[in-house]
């Protein structure tokens, strides 16, 4: 497993707007992506809202909807959760709709500045994400990582913006 050397990351995100944006597709693997970033942000102090989408090439588009102006023509999020699995099959798709998925979001955090927590599986058969998902047995708690992820950054974030006068940023 890749979560050797993971840190730990407690912070108190109480105040904080999130929206967490999750794909249909493999509903069980989904599921325990849920139940992780829900957790992660009740232990936070967050305020989250959570909108699905078809698939992980649709996350981009939503988030930056969230990032941008929020949904439902609300206020926009300080953070958002992207959450998604592509399980690789016998053509070129799982690189199109990975490359894309990542792709989008990065270019979502980095236009926006809002903090995308990237929570889209990408592996070869469905006991790699099963073991990804945060289920009971399961190795890694991946949608609790990537709420814990996108809290902290926003936190950071808004802590450099409260100083950046203070050091000529």
């Amino acid at each position: 497993m890749s979560g050797a050397g993971a840190p730990s990351i407690m912070v108190d995100g109480t105040g904080l707007r999130v929206v967490v944006i999750a794909a249909s597709w493999h509903e069980q693997v989904m599921d325990g992506l849920l139940a992780g970033a829900r957790r992660a942000l009740v232990a936070s102090g967050a305020q989250w809202t959570e909108l699905r989408v078809p698939g992980s090439f649709e996350l981009p588009v939503a988030a930056a909807r969230a990032a941008g102006i929020g949904v439902g023509g609300g206020p926009a999020a300080d953070a958002v959760v992207a959450l998604g699995v592509v399980i690789r099959g016998g053509t070129p798709h799982f690189e199109y709709v990975c490359q894309a998925a990542t792709s989008g979001l990065t270019d979502v955090s980095v236009r926006t500045g809002v903090p995308v927590g990237f929570g889209v599986l990408t592996c070869d058969d469905e006991q790699q994400a099963l073991d990804r998902a945060g289920l009971e047995g399961s190795k890694e708690d991946k949608g609790a990582e990537a709420a814990e992820a996108a809290i902290a950054t926003a936190v950071a974030l808004k802590s450099l913006s409260s100083t950046a006068g203070l050091r000529g940023l």
